[in-house]
Parts: C-alpha cells; structure tokens; sequence
C-alpha cells in the first residue's frame, strides 16, 4: 500500500506479508494514518481534514493479490476493473492482482474518487467489495457488530455442515414458496388490469372475425376500382388495339396487322427455300404473325370480360372502408412504429388470441398457486424450527468459547450471550434474529456488544470472537487498531498469541503500541518520522533480527541502547518465534 499526502505521511509505501503483520513507532509518528488509509482504500468516507497540509489531495493505492476464481475477483470484473496475473499460491491456486486506488481533496478542491483495476467507480463499490476482503476492528469500525446479519452468518459458518445443509434445505423451500407468492400476488393485484385487458383483446378479436379480412385483400379491391371505375376507358382502348390487330369483318380489315403480316409471310413463302438469309427473314415473319394472333385473341377475351358493373364497384368501395376501419381501430393496439395494415391486424389477431387464453387461464393458475403456497408454507416450519435448534446450539458453544478467550484477554469475568430469538415471519435464513450481547462485569446487565464495552474492551472482544469465527469467516484480510489498549503483561502476551493463532489462516495487521504483541509478528513495520515532522518512503522500514531487537527494546523502555531492554527484546521474539514454528500457518 502507497499512502501520499495523509496526516503527517508525505509519501510511503507498506509491504505487508502474508500472517501476522505489526506495524509500531512513536506516539504521533503516523500509525493512526495507515489503518486510516487501508479505510480509505476500502470505501470509508473521506474527510478533508485528513488531507495533509500544502497538498491538493490525499492518494492511498493498494495491490492486492486474491484467488482467480474469488467472488471478489469476480465481481471486481463486474464492476469493470482489470486483473493482473500473480504468481500461483501455495497449492497451486491461481492468483490475481487487483490494484485499487482513492483520492481525498483538500478542502475547497472537487470531492473523493476511486478507481478499481484502472476503472472509475463509485466509492460505495469499494465498500462493496470490502465485505469479501477485509474486516477493520477499531474503535470507529466494528464491521461485525453493525452488522446483525453479518453476526448470523459467522454464527451459521462456525456451526459448519450440519446448520449450512438444513440451511440451504429450507431456503431451496424459501425461495419455492416466494416464487408462488409473488406469482399469486400478480395475478390477484392485476386482476382489473388483467379484465380490462382481455375485455379489449376480446372486441378486436370479434372485430376481425366480424370483417374476416384476407392476406392482400386491401391491395386486390384497390385494382378491381381502378378497373371498375375506368371500364368505358378500358374498353375503348381494348377495341381499337384489337381492330388495329385484327379488323375481321371490318371494311378496312384489309390494313390491320395480321393481315399485312399474313400478305407479307405468304410473299415470301414460295421463294424462301431459295436463299438462307430470305429464310431467316420469313421465319421471322411467322412468329410474328402467329404472337400478333395471340395477342389478337387475347384482347378480344378481355374485351368480352370487361363491364361497367356499378353495383360491384359500390361493394368493392364499402369493403374497403370497412378494411380502412379495422385498421385504424387495431392500430390503437399496435407499436408506434407498426403501420396499421391488415397484414399487421392479422398478425396482431394471432397474438392476442394466445395472451386472452394466457388470461383466460389465470383463475385456474390462481387456484394452483395458493394449494402450492400454501403446501410451501406448511414446509418452513419444520425446515425453520431445525435451523433455530441448531444455531442455538452452535451459539451456546460459541458465547462459551468466547467466554473462554476473554479470561485470557484480561476479561476474566465478562459474559457473552448469543441470543437466538424467533420472529413471527419467515425470511430468507429461517425465522432467526441474532445478537451477540455482553456482560463485561459481575452484576452488568446483557447489552448489545457495541454498547456494553468499552473502547478498549471492544477491540478484544472482537479479537476473542474473531480467534473462535477463525476458518469460519472467508474474509482474508483482518486489520486491529488499538486492540491491546488497557492491556499489559501476561495478558498482552495472550493477545500477541491470539493474533498470531488468526494469521495462521489469513492475513492479520495490527497497529500495536505493545512489544509482547509485536513480537508474535511475522513482519513488523516501523513508522517514523522525520526531523521535518513528515512521514517518507524511507521512514516506514521492514526491521529484522538486531533492528527489530532494537525497535521491540524501544516499546519495552523507550530506550534503544540499553542492553537489558535488547536482551528481553531478544527473549520476547525467540519465545514467539519458537511458538510460530511449532504452529505455522
């Protein structure tokens, strides 16, 4: 991670490892500004105040590397951000980078942008994607208790295949039994709609049958006018073309067409065998001859079948105002871009014949859906009464286990309840709601955890519920501020050893002020500032090995030369180390 220009931090980088990360320094050296960038880079809101002074604004970037199959990889996809490949992890899972970067303006200058794998989003998609990556425990940030649902699904993944498998049985059934109810409540809530409707498709349908109009039918009564109302015109062309062709009994049959051809054909009959190219030219003349006689005939026929007919021509006109009618009254049905043609009602009666027996079919469908709402109904039950039971159980052993933790926190007498009560209703997962309450002291009344700690207390409640959700909350990333606060000796010793138990199955960074807690890391960074009160890339040091001995002497006595606070300094990491062997990740 890369904060610039946050707090007293001008320009460092962060190198976390995999485990159990500490991150010390000096009070005021800007510790404080990496847990509330690693906030930042997760979709916190931006406070301008934060933005360091002489700078337009604040920018944190963060890589991050997750499985390639990952539901956060994939719905950074679905946001639009891109992926890197990464080096294969230790069984060989595919890997990705993901890079995320968050802007925070000054005072006075244009708001907070995020971006996600290169891509501008939203800053609420950062808080989005957070819940599938990292969890921050502090005393402004307690994700899992603000969260009742997030309470009951760590209570559902600690209690593990028995409560998940009745689980996913009764929301099968759940979602069944929504399915009906929502179909049921359509259909019952649209059924004036739904009247309406099918009274409409019902009178178009009966005005299409009433007209029975035929495919083209519009475009064959437009030529029967044309025809009808020009048969005077019509037949007096006909004639005179058929007289020009074929004047027959006529005194002046002696100048048509045929007769001339035929003269002309006849000329040539006697001598064509004579000369090839005469020949040629009276073949000619004999199919011209024989399609003039065709084209004869054929006007005679159409004058023998054409007539004045008023009365036809009069329907023909009536039913094509009728056409014109029923058009214009499906149109009101059709989109705004169909033209209202009777191809177009036609197509439009076959699709309203389907959609009235759709609606037609609804009381029946109604009748089916409340027998099968109601047989769904009566399944929940016994489906929620087998989650309640054993979430119950899972939460006696839970609040036990939690308990157990807390002595060893320096919370000797604090009590957890997690109290599954019933509602009337059933949701999503079952009938349950579940809170996760706290007694810190003999005599102290049960309140919800938030409220019944302290700030101190709160930071090692969370650390004790986080240690016993270990392997049961997938979120890979755990981040603690001011966990061990109010706490010393052999009980910090007990917290360092808690949180290098949760790094043996994520990721753990812990802003601590406490060498025992320090000295469980697998990486410590220090954060110093400089003699210009600024934070730099060269100020935040990975220390090891006569460094770290140094820096953990300083939290010991404040003192780096000495060498007793070396030689316990030394001691407290060779103990942790010893421990880390004999447990590794």
């Amino acid at each position: 991670m890369r904060i610039r220009g946050l707090g007293v931090i001008e320009d460092a980088v962060l190198r976390f490892a995999p485990g159990f990360n500490a991150v010390t320094g000096e009070t005021g050296a800007g510790k404080t500004m990496v847990v509330t960038g690693l906030g930042l880079l997760f979709g916190d809101r931006a406070e301008s105040g934060r933005v360091r002074p002489g700078v337009e604004r604040a920018v944190i970037e963060g890589r991050l590397e997750l499985g390639e199959a990952s539901r956060a990889a994939k719905r950074a996809r679905e946001y639009g951000g891109a992926l890197d490949p990464a080096d294969p992890g230790p069984e060989g899972e595919e890997r990705a980078e993901l890079l995320i970067n968050r802007a925070v303006a000054a005072a006075g200058s244009s708001g907070s942008r995020a971006f996600l794998g290169g891509q501008p989003v939203p800053v609420a998609v950062l808080a989005d994607l957070a819940e599938d990556l990292v969890a921050m425990h502090g005393q402004s940030s307690q994700q899992l208790l603000r969260q009742p649902a997030r309470q009951r699904d760590a209570l559902d993944r600690y209690a593990g295949e028995p409560l998940l498998g009745a689980l996913g049985a009764y929301r099968a059934t759940y979602n069944e039994y929504k399915a009906a109810c929502a179909e049921f409540d359509e259909l019952t809530t649209r059924a004036a709609e739904r009247f309406r409707e099918a009274d409409a498709l019902r009178y178009g349908l009966a005005e299409i049958d009433k007209a029975e109009p035929r495919e083209g039918e519009r475009e064959e009564l437009a030529a029967e006018i044309g025809r009808l109302g020009s048969a005077e015109s019509l037949r007096t062309a006909a004639a005179r073309a058929h007289e020009a062709l074929s004047a027959q009994d006529s005194p002046d049959a002696a100048g048509d067409a045929l007769t001339l051809i035929n003269q002309a054909r006849r000329a040539l009959e006697p001598e064509k065998d004579k000369d090839p190219a005469l020949a040629a030219l009276a073949g000619r003349l004999e199919d011209l001859y024989w399609q003039l006689t065709e084209s004869a005939a054929d006007l005679a026929g159409y004058l023998a079948g054409i007539e004045a007919d008023p009365t036809r021509l009069e329907f023909a006109h009536e039913r094509v105002a009728d056409l014109d009618a029923l058009c214009r009254h499906i149109g009101r049905y059709l989109d705004a871009e169909t033209e209202a043609t009777v191809s177009a009602v036609l197509a439009w009666g076959e699709r309203a014949a389907l959609r009235l027996g759709e609606l037609e079919g609804d009381d029946g469908r109604i009748a089916e859906l409340t027998e099968r709402r109601d047989e769904l109904h009566g399944r929940l039950g016994p489906l929620a009464d087998e989650v309640s039971e054993l979430r119950t159980q899972a939460a006696a052993a839970f609040a036990a286990a939690v308990v157990t933790e807390l002595a060893a926190l320096a919370m000797p007498h604090a009590r957890i309840e997690v109290r599954v009560s019933a509602r009337e209703e059933f949701g999503p997962f079952g009938r349950d709601e579940v809170e996760l309450l706290l007694a810190p002291h003999p005599g102290a009344p049960f309140l919800p955890i938030a409220k019944g700690a302290s700030g101190g207390e709160l930071s090692r409640v969370m650390l004790a519920i986080e240690v016993v959700f270990a392997g049961a909350d997938p979120v890979p990333t755990l981040v603690f501020d001011e966990v061990d606060q109010g706490v010393g000796g052999q009980a910090a010793i007990e917290v360092g050893r808690r949180l290098a138990r949760l790094a043996r199955s994520c990721q753990v960074i812990v802003v601590t002020h406490l060498p025992q807690v320090a000295a469980f890391a697998d990486r410590q960074l220090v954060v110093a500032k400089d003699t210009s009160g600024a934070v730099t890339s060269s100020d935040v040091t990975v220390v090891a090995d006569a460094d770290r001995h140094t820096e953990i002497a300083r939290m010991l006595s404040g003192h780096t030369e000495s060498d007793s606070a070396k030689d316990h300094a030394r001691e407290l990491v060779d103990a942790a180390a010893a421990e880390r062997a004999a447990n590794p990740r």
